[in-house]
């Protein structure tokens, strides 16, 4: 009698695997595509094979001579980004997660209405002040402009497992003769290290993968991050796709790296509020 329940189970398992199988294909089949396109010689894509038998790394060379530099510009803004967002969020956390504050929840209300701002309203706010602080075609402007996503977003995730720190621990590391800095540096910062990476990591790739703020306040070459550095390849070298493919390939390469390297820490962040 039971063998029938436990047989409809396991076809439901199998059954279910099966289409995540096939879904996570359809998934990763663009990114298998640019992979394999960027190893194909010169021209039309779709005139080579499904796998790159005799790969041509030309387009690779091609790319890094035209977008290396685009990859450093936008590797030292995603960094000055998140240095920026942490720098600003960590104590902005602290302070509404365990400070008894008038005005905490709106505050809290205010960091979730930016999260909701549309990046378009953003951009045309800033490129008006940017015009006057001469901040146009700068890394600070855009440093700045791309923290404005990270830092409502960082200051969510803090708050949320900052939340779940004991005030019994942060009571006797006063007892201890801690201050307050001294408190956060030593005990919140380091408890709250799955959250930092978490905030950090989304926040560098809000600033990796951004296109509106670089195409809105960049108006020379004097800075531009790989995105916009793509989006104006692609209409200058539309017979060289195996060099925009290969652009693509090492611009996604920071983020999946990132991705694979702080995948534990990610999924302890984002659970929140858990105290070992």
């Amino acid at each position: 009698m039971r063998n029938g329940p436990v047989k409809r189970v396991r076809k439901r398992g199998w059954l279910s695997t099966f289409v995540g199988i096939v879904l996570l294909g359809l998934m990763l089949f663009p990114v298998y595509w640019m992979v394999n396109a960027s190893l194909q010689p010169a021209g039309n894509p779709l005139r080579g094979g499904w796998f790159p038998l005799h790969p041509d790394f030309s387009g690779y060379a091609i790319a890094l001579h035209d977008q290396g530099r685009n990859l450093v510009t936008s590797l030292v803004i995603a960094l000055g980004s998140t240095v920026l967002s942490l720098g600003l969020a960590a104590p902005a956390a602290y302070a509404l997660a365990h400070f008894r504050l008038r005005g905490a929840n709106l505050v809290l209300l205010g960091t979730l209405v930016a999260q909701m701002v549309p990046g378009i309203v953003m951009a045309n706010a800033l490129y008006g002040a940017y015009s006057e602080l001469e901040l146009l075609n700068s890394y600070p402007g855009l440093i700045l402009a791309d923290s404005t996503a990270g830092i409502p977003f960082a200051i969510i995730i803090m708050r949320s497992f900052m939340i779940g720190i004991p005030a019994e621990v942060i009571e006797a590391a006063r007892l201890d003769g801690a201050g307050r800095l001294r408190t956060f540096q030593s005990v919140v910062i380091p408890m709250s290290r799955n959250a930092l990476i978490t905030a950090g990591l989304f926040t560098f790739l809000f600033a990796w993968s951004d296109f509106l703020f670089a195409l809105t306040l960049t108006t020379t070459d004097a800075v531009r991050p790989i995105t916009l550095g793509i989006y104006q390849y692609i209409g200058a070298h539309t017979n060289q796709w195996n060099a925009i493919m290969a652009t693509a390939v090492l611009a996604s390469a920071p983020a999946t790296v990132l991705l694979v390297v702080a995948q534990r820490y990610v999924t302890l962040g984002a659970a929140g509020g858990a105290v070992k």
